[in-house]
């Protein structure tokens, strides 16, 4: 895979490598994962909410008047 980073996105990535003592590689596989960590967990926020919506309709439908 080949990742065009702009150069501000370049500078950004090789300040954060520094930072941390890391290769820019590095950073930016760490940075993937965090990423992909948040998002998993918003999936699996929004899916208990629907079920929880779904399950309670009735309730929550109820409270709202």
């Amino acid at each position: 895979m080949t990742l065009q980073l702009t150069a501000e996105e370049q500078e950004g990535l090789e300040a954060c490598a520094s930072y941390l003592g890391i290769s820019t590689q590095d950073a930016a596989r760490q940075a993937i994962r965090e990423y992909i960590e948040r998002f998993d967990n918003r999936a699996r926020v929004a899916g208990a909410t629907d079920l929880i919506l779904s399950a309670h309709a009735d309730a929550i439908k109820r409270l709202s008047q």
